[in-house]
């Protein structure tokens, strides 16, 4: 069975990621490094290099291999690099952003998730991720600066309180907008009161808990 799934996550990578124009070494490998297969629901072993969400609840699904991949690669990520991950869902991109990265903080609002993510990053031995339960979109230290975001589920506007979190020349990968035209964005912070906004390609992926609507403020 093990080899078969090697086998499957090698056409995954080869035949799935790289055309998407997934070209990144580090990424690549990252890949086919990690197993996808221990990080989804046992029940959907078989689907785990497939191209398609993988449900993780009743509201929440796995991101398609390809847009993993491509999310790596736009991301730049380096070996010194603090990271924030909104949505751990799985806690497969977790494995994959720790591997590249110095530090993860994921932050997940589904408890069960959450744990579960936990216990799978443990059992391989990936130490440098912290992960917590909590609403990622409300920063629980708004002080603390991260050289890469990304936000796994879509949200209406990319919130203030993230941008202002990057670090000089910081990216944040998010998706915003509504089904069936979503864009997928960086976001680059060249100065301080500055961000390049790129939009990279268009896709469709579920919306982060409390990302559908636009935040309401009290004065």
């Amino acid at each position: 069975m093990q080899s078969h799934l090697d086998q499957c996550r090698h056409n995954m990578v080869e035949q799935q990621v790289r055309p998407w124009d997934v070209l990144d070494d580090k990424v690549l490998n990252t890949l086919q490094k990690i197993p996808r297969d221990q990080f989804v629901p046992t029940q959907y072993t078989n689907l785990a290099y497939a191209d398609t969400a993988i449900p993780l609840n009743a509201q929440q699904h796995m991101m398609h291999p390809i847009l993993e991949g491509r999310i790596l690669q736009l991301l730049d990520i380096q070996a010194e690099d603090e990271v924030l991950e909104i949505g751990t869902g799985s806690g497969f991109l977790t494995a994959c952003l720790a591997n590249l990265a110095c530090h993860v903080d994921s932050v997940e609002i589904d408890k069960d998730l959450a744990e579960t993510a936990k216990q799978r990053l443990h059992k391989h031995t990936i130490e440098n991720v912290a992960v917590s339960c909590g609403n990622g979109l409300e920063l629980s230290n708004p002080n603390k600066k991260y050289d890469v975001i990304v936000l796994t589920g879509s949200v209406c506007d990319i919130p203030e309180q993230l941008k202002q979190a990057l670090t000089p020349n910081g990216r944040l990968f998010a998706v915003t907008g509504s089904a069936p035209a979503m864009q997928a964005h960086v976001l680059t912070r060249t100065t301080e009161n500055d961000w390049a906004d790129e939009v990279v390609f268009e896709t469709v992926v579920q919306a982060l808990t409390h990302g559908e609507t636009k935040p309401s403020f009290n004065f």
